[in-house]
């Protein structure tokens, strides 16, 4: 089978996903970009190994996309299937423009997002280009209802498991023991009882669009033995003056870590929070998954509605309500914790690169 992929960068888990795609069929994937401006160097050192890889000549329009001419080329040449993976972006739009105009039959793929109104002139456009499409590409309930919105049939939707995980890094990843964690601590120089995890940038909306204001203001209410690791870029100094102000030795600004580094903090942790007021998908709650830790997430993320039970592995907590995540936070460090933990890494077991690659096909060769 002879496939077209459309999207903006390499990002390392895609990367992965093309990777193991290409190893089942004559795979093409266009970027818009070689990588995102926001993002660390590690982003910018990938292989394509088991595909042909083409980032194309554009006009940068923001951080991660640009308006690519040149996609049209490529349109016109003879493919079995054509994916779309960036409907919101100039080439994107260009590209399934062209294809509705010269009825060139493609294939419609997002990480998730949450649906508006449906309804004005910017949403009737947002359905222009969302819908028309052979069939789509899920990857939660949520995001089926999002499709739905604009236009698009039930039956026309697929569910494939959205992923950056392979079956080694789960498998390498796992529930860690008690005397595990406490050595990592140790090595991380962590002296609280208990840690609480999140993983994010404050570059994203200074920090709020993550949510972190909420998990200060959550934090306010802990006993000091509740340590919190913010792992991700520099704090603002917005968010610096705050845990000065409100005397918040308890929390803690990692910055950037690598993957193995990374590794460490999730060992060493209890659970992770994911305050986000808005993720379309949040890898970051599938890697945790994978160490085993229970997840307090907002209502607003995409993956956490797809993969937490409430009181089985986490919990589901109001958008923007501190109390309601302190709450969340506490119900785990005091409830039936092994067995969160246990479901916590069972929920996410067919959750791999693999599986993320097989699904595709599947469809792809039914359609």
């Amino acid at each position: 089978m002879k496939i077209l992929f459309l999207t903006n960068i390499p990002s390392p888990y895609r990367v992965d996903f093309f990777n193991e795609l290409g190893k089942y069929c004559d795979l093409t994937v266009l970027f818009e970009k070689a990588s995102s401006a926001e993002r660390d160097d590690v982003w910018k050192k990938y292989s394509f190994d088991n595909f042909s890889g083409i980032i194309m000549n554009g006009i940068s329009t923001d951080v991660d996309k640009a308006f690519c001419v040149g996609v049209v080329k490529y349109l016109r040449m003879d493919w079995d299937k054509i994916i779309c993976a960036g409907v919101s972006t100039p080439t994107g739009m260009l590209a399934i423009q062209y294809m509705k105009l010269y009825h060139i039959p493609y294939w419609i793929e997002g990480d998730g997002g949450f649906a508006k109104s449906g309804k004005g002139f910017k949403e009737a456009i947002k359905k222009h280009f969302i819908s028309g499409a052979e069939g789509y590409f899920s990857t939660a309930g949520e995001f089926d209802n999002y499709y739905s919105t604009y236009g698009v049939k039930k039956e026309r939707i697929y569910r494939y498991p959205f992923t950056s995980l392979t079956e080694k890094d789960i498998k390498n990843a796992g529930v860690r023991t008690k005397s595990e964690k406490e050595s990592i601590r140790k090595k991380l120089n962590i002296g609280e009882d208990k840690v609480v995890l999140s993983v994010g940038r404050f570059s994203y909306n200074k920090g709020y669009g993550k949510g972190y204001d909420v998990l200060l203001k959550a934090t306010e209410s802990f006993d000091k033995n509740i340590g919190v690791y913010i792992v991700g870029d520099e704090p603002t100094e917005e968010f610096v003056q705050w845990k000065k102000e409100k005397k918040l030795t308890n929390v803690h600004y990692v910055g950037f870590q690598n993957k193995k580094d990374l590794s460490d903090y999730y060992i060493a942790s209890d659970l992770f929070a994911m305050p986000t007021r808005k993720d379309a998908w949040g890898l970051v709650v599938n890697e945790a998954l994978s160490y085993g830790l229970p997840v307090v997430s907002s209502n607003k993320c995409v993956a956490a509605l797809e993969l937490i039970k409430d009181g089985v592995n986490g919990y589901i907590v109001p958008v923007e309500d501190s109390a309601a995540l302190a709450e969340g936070i506490n119900k785990v460090l005091t409830g039936d914790y092994d067995r969160m933990c246990l479901a916590a890494y069972q929920s996410i077991q067919d959750y791999t690169i693999e599986n993320m690659a097989k699904r595709h096909l599947e469809v792809l060769s039914e359609y």
